[in-house]
C-alpha cells in the first residue's frame, strides 16, 4: 500500500524554480544591479535612483535576496559578488545577452511573465485583474481553476480547528464559495453565508447550485469594504480576500466584518502571509513578486501588518499558523 504524501513539496519546488530567473531578468532590465554597483542602498534610495515607485520595487528586491543575487543587512541592499561581476550592463563580464539566457526571455515574453520590470517602471500593474470588470462567463472560467484549491482549504481548516460549536459562518469575499461548500459538507451543524460584490455573486450561486448546497449556503451581494454588513455570525472566514485590497481597505473591511461577528466569535484569515523579514516563506516572496503584475496592492502582507489591523479593528488573541496546503492562517477573536 502506497503511503499518502501530506503536501506536494517536490511539485511546488519545480513550479517555483522559474521565479529566481524571472526576478533576475527584471532586476537586470530595471538596472537594479547597476544601481548597487558601488555601494549598498535602502529601498527608498534605490527607487529614487531608478525613478520608480518604492511599493512595487520592494517585492523585487526581497525576491532577489531570496534568489541570492542581493544581500540584505541593516535594511541596506547590496549585490552579491557574482551579481556585481556578471549582471551589470556595459561591463566586460556582463552576461545579460548570453545565449543561455535567450530561452528564458523568449519563453516568458510569450506568456507575459516579463511584465514585472514594466510594472515596476510604470507603477501600474501590466496584467491587471479586475473582478468587477470581468464578465460572468470569464469569472466562471477563472473560478473553475481556483475552486478545488478553495475546497481543499475549507476541508483542511475544519480538520485543523474545532468548528463543532459554530452554527453560523460568513465567508467574506468568498468568490465561487468553495470554502463554504467544503465546510458545510463536513460540518452538518453549520449554515454559511457567502458575501461578495455584484459581479461575482451570480457566479457564486451557480457554483453553490452545482454542488447541491443551496439549502445550506446563502449568497449575499455586498461590498465588505464600503458597505455596512448585516447579520450576526459565530465565525467569519476571509480567504484570498484582504490580499487583493489596499492597506486602508483592509482595515475598513476588518471593521465591517468585526460588526457582524458575535461577541466571543472567531475570525480566520487564510491565504498568503509574509514573515516580518519579508524574505520568507519563500513561496510568499515569489507570490508577491508575480502578483504585482495583476494587482495594484502591495500584498501579501506581513504577520505584523495583520496584527496591527486586527488590533485596531478590535480583535484580540491573534495567532498565526499554517494549513497542510501551506495556506497561512491568522486566527483572532472578538471580545466577549
Amino acid at each position: 500500500m502506497t503511503r499518502e504524501v501530506s503536501s506536494p513539496n517536490y511539485i511546488k519546488k519545480i513550479a517555483s524554480a522559474a521565479f529566481p530567473a524571472l526576478a533576475m531578468l527584471a532586476g537586470v532590465d530595471l538596472g537594479v544591479f547597476a544601481a548597487l554597483k558601488n555601494k549598498p542602498m535602502d529601498i527608498q534610495d534605490i527607487a529614487t535612483t531608478l525613478s520608480v515607485g518604492q511599493d512595487k520595487l520592494e517585492s523585487l528586491l526581497y525576491a532577489l535576496v531570496t534568489a541570492e543575487l542581493l544581500k540584505l543587512k541593516d535594511n541596506l541592499f547590496s549585490n552579491t559578488r557574482e551579481a556585481n561581476q556578471f549582471l551589470i550592463p556595459n561591463t566586460s563580464s556582463y552576461i545579460g545577452t548570453h545565449p543561455f539566457l535567450n530561452p528564458l526571455v523568449m519563453w516568458w515574453d510569450h506568456y507575459g511573465a516579463l511584465k514585472t520590470a514594466d510594472t515596476i517602471r510604470t507603477g501600474t500593474s501590466a496584467l491587471k485583474y479586475d473582478f468587477a470588470a470581468k464578465s460572468e462567463e470569464e469569472l466562471r472560467q477563472d473560478f473553475q481553476h481556483t475552486q478545488p484549491i478553495a475546497i481543499r482549504a475549507g476541508r483542511e481548516l475544519v480538520t485543523k480547528f474545532d468548528f463543532s460549536s459554530y452554527q453560523t459562518l460568513v465567508d467574506v469575499g468568498g468568490g465561487p464559495g468553495g470554502l463554504s461548500i467544503a465546510i458545510t459538507e463536513l460540518c452538518s451543524n453549520i449554515k454559511a453565508t457567502v458575501i461578495d460584490i455584484a459581479s461575482v455573486t451570480p457566479v457564486t450561486r451557480w457554483f453553490v447550485e452545482q454542488a447541491g448546497t443551496s439549502d445550506r449556503i446563502q449568497v449575499v451581494t455586498a461590498d465588505a469594504v464600503t458597505e455596512s454588513l448585516t447579520g450576526q455570525y459565530d465565525v467569519a472566514v476571509l480567504r484570498a480576500f484582504i490580499q487583493v485590497l489596499s492597506p486602508i481597505d483592509v482595515f475598513h473591511s476588518l471593521k465591517n466584518v468585526y460588526s457582524i461577528i458575535k461577541p466571543g466569535g472567531m475570525l480566520y484569515i487564510l491565504g498568503h502571509i509574509l514573515d516580518d523579514t519579508r524574505i520568507s516563506p519563500l513561496e510568499e516572496v515569489w507570490h508577491k513578486l508575480s502578483s504585482i503584475n495583476y494587482y495594484d496592492v502591495p500584498s501579501p502582507y506581513t504577520e505584523e501588518e495583520h496584527r496591527e489591523w486586527l488590533l485596531k479593528a478590535g480583535f484580540e488573541h491573534i495567532e498565526r499558523s499554517f494549513l497542510p496546503n501551506d495556506d497561512g492562517v491568522i486566527r483572532a477573536q472578538k471580545p466577549l
